[in-house]
């Protein structure tokens, strides 16, 4: 399938910009799912410094901001193909060892709330695709699909608790969980194709875990699927810190508001 995106985030402030770095993971690498056949970045209010792959396997652009700016626009846009995978990945290719994506991060150090959801996971063996796919499955069950209601600083033990959150808490939910059960897993941000619109108002984040004899496999929590062709791999890591679109900091910028034009489409 060719899927064609067009991405725009757009940060404004009330007092201009000192200084300010960001690292931008905006840019699809192709792979064995999908082939990047365009994509282009402009950047207004901001300047590329470098760029470089990341320990995680993800391109990253480093950025300035230009000083006094108030505004700051990030457009990407382009082109890829994706192939069905059935949500299969293969075999662990990185320099970063497997063993890595066992470490709990701040946003999916395990509580009281992840413990009881795997007390009451129905899976005997605990050790095969089955079990992740009833995780995925009893999660969605818990934890209501609402905006508004947790930020990307939640936990997931915190979006447990309180029973909704988005994408971004499902998979945090997920990621602490599986790896408790002795799965390496990450977190992935990119692009759905929605079968009912062109606009959306954010990206889409899921979950890959690696599983004996047929490595990393994707689990979208939200939409009860593997990821198939419709989906667009951006970045992977350990959760939203590391495969979030812009990470870094500002010096001088007051009143952030942001507004976000995203389409995504055949």
């Amino acid at each position: 399938m060719l899927l064609k995106i067009d991405h725009q985030t757009r940060y404004q402030y009330t007092a201009p910009v000192t200084f300010a770095l960001q690292q931008l993971r905006t840019r699809p690498l192709s792979s064995r799912c999908q082939t990047v056949i365009d994509w282009k970045i402009s950047l207004k209010g901001a300047k590329l410094q470098t760029s470089f792959v990341d320990q995680h396997g993800n391109h990253v652009d480093l950025v300035e901001l230009e000083s006094g700016t108030e505004e700051i626009v990030i457009s990407v846009s382009g082109e890829v193909e994706t192939i069905e995978t059935n949500g299969v990945l293969g075999r662990h290719t990185l320099a970063m060892p497997l063993w890595f994506y066992l470490r709990q991060s701040d946003l999916t150090k395990p509580g009281p709330q992840i413990d009881k959801l795997i007390e009451s996971l129905d899976a005997p063996d605990r050790r095969d695709v089955l079990t992740l796919h009833a995780l995925s499955a009893m999660i969605l069950e818990r934890v209501a699909y609402k905006t508004g209601q947790t930020g990307i600083q939640t936990t997931a033990e915190a979006a447990l608790e309180h029973a909704a959150g988005v994408c971004q808490d499902h998979t945090h939910i997920f990621l602490s969980a599986a790896r408790e059960l002795g799965f390496p897993a990450r977190y992935v941000s990119g692009y759905l194709m929605m079968d009912d619109r062109i606009e959306q108002e954010a990206s889409h984040a899921w979950a890959e875990a690696h599983i004996d004899g047929l490595g990393w496999v994707g689990f979208d929590v939200s939409n009860s699927i593997s990821p198939d062709e419709r989906y667009v791999h951006v970045a992977r890591g350990t959760d939203y810190r590391d495969a979030a679109p812009t990470t870094g900091f500002l010096v001088g910028a007051q009143g952030e508001n942001l507004v976000v034009s995203l389409q995504v489409q055949q």
